[in-house]
């Protein structure tokens, strides 16, 4: 893969970088491993509103700066909006969301709610994190079978454009077809080309309903898990060191770690059998 990436050509006016990715037989965010850099403070203040929001989601702007008051600094909210936007958090609470919507997007209804989740490939869940690093950033996007707590497959990458997002989802599709996929109205998500490729495979699609957070409560847990039994532990320095992490972690999460609410198996084992003694999820 090192070697093909070097191959590629950012200046061709006749190829996209896509294309020549694709015609390469590699993944075009695997291309742009170098994280996102800010400066050494704002570095510090995004990852304390990182783990702030793990803890609690429902934090706004304002809040979130009398939260870094609390530890010794002094940021205007101002500053505070535009790391937020940068790391593609909001605090969780009713009203008009326009962060990251794209208002030429369709937007889907959310079809969770009273719905009892039973099997696996029922319903699938995607959604986008930031990941803090020791001297930049990047995002990492998941695929998870909601059932199971399966990860069907992720993507890393230093923008928050829609391609990585369709590379996880068309990668999660040569695994199987859920029933539903239901993701948060992030542009990414409501993008043309993840739609299109969701409906070319009569696939129904959900939407997370404004200032709900329990609409993609299976995924928020998997990134409360993550960064905290990975990412916060390794501070990781380069992006290429985080995906072999990451790829590390993942198989660790999928196929040795056991879950309490999959009564003591692991996503693996759940998904492939079908089968739990748990009671199903209802929404």
């Amino acid at each position: 893969m090192t070697e093909a990436r070097s191959w590629i050509d950012f200046e061709n006016v006749d190829l996209s970088v896509r294309e020549q990715c694709r015609l390469l037989g590699i993944q075009r965010s695997s291309i742009y491993y170098e994280p996102q850099s800010e400066t050494e403070e704002n570095l510090q203040f995004m990852r304390l509103m990182d783990e702030e929001h793990l803890k609690h989601p429902a934090r706004g702007s304002r809040q979130i700066v009398d939260f870094l008051e609390d530890q010794g600094f002094v940021v205007n909210r101002k500053r505070v909006q535009r790391l937020m936007r940068k790391m593609g958090i909001e605090g969780i609470a009713p009203g008009r969301r326009s962060t990251l919507r794209n208002a030429g997007h369709r937007v889907y209804p959310y079809l969770l709610r009273g719905l009892s989740i039973e099997r696996p490939n029922q319903v699938w869940c995607s959604d986008i994190t930031y990941i803090p690093m020791r001297h930049g950033f990047m995002y990492l996007v998941a695929v998870l079978d909601w059932y199971s707590r399966h990860v069907l497959s992720w993507r890393l990458s230093n923008s928050m454009d829609a391609d990585f997002c369709v590379e996880a989802l068309e990668e999660a599709l040569q695994i199987a077809t859920p029933e539903i996929f239901n993701t948060d109205q992030g542009s990414q998500f409501t993008s043309r080309e993840h739609t299109e490729k969701l409906k070319s495979h009569g696939v129904a699609i959900s939407m997370d309903g404004k200032g709900r957070a329990i609409d993609n409560v299976m995924i928020e847990r998997l990134w409360r898990t993550v960064k905290y039994e990975e990412v916060y532990l390794k501070e990781y320095v380069t992006g290429t060191d985080l995906y072999k992490g990451l790829s590390s972690y993942f198989d660790f999460y999928t196929r040795e770690r056991k879950h309490s609410s999959l009564e003591r198996q692991t996503p693996a084992e759940v998904y492939r059998s079908g089968r739990s003694k748990r009671l199903a999820l209802s929404i």
